[in-house]
């Protein structure tokens, strides 16, 4: 039985906050940065965000 794809969420953002979703089932919320990637995943439950084409890295 193949594995469930983790969730992937486009972002305008570099850094994104996750908890998880789902209230209690979730997860501690964590903020995450992207530093020099268009990626980040989550420690916990491997959710992805990506940076939407265009969006840039503010510095």
């Amino acid at each position: 039985m193949p594995a469930e794809s983790p969730e992937s969420v486009e972002t305008d953002h570099t850094r994104v906050a996750c908890d998880g979703g789902g209230g209690a089932l979730g997860h501690p919320k964590v903020f995450l940065e992207m530093g020099d990637e268009h990626f980040v995943e989550c420690p916990y439950c491997d959710k992805r965000f990506n940076l939407k084409p265009g969006a840039g890295h503010s510095h």
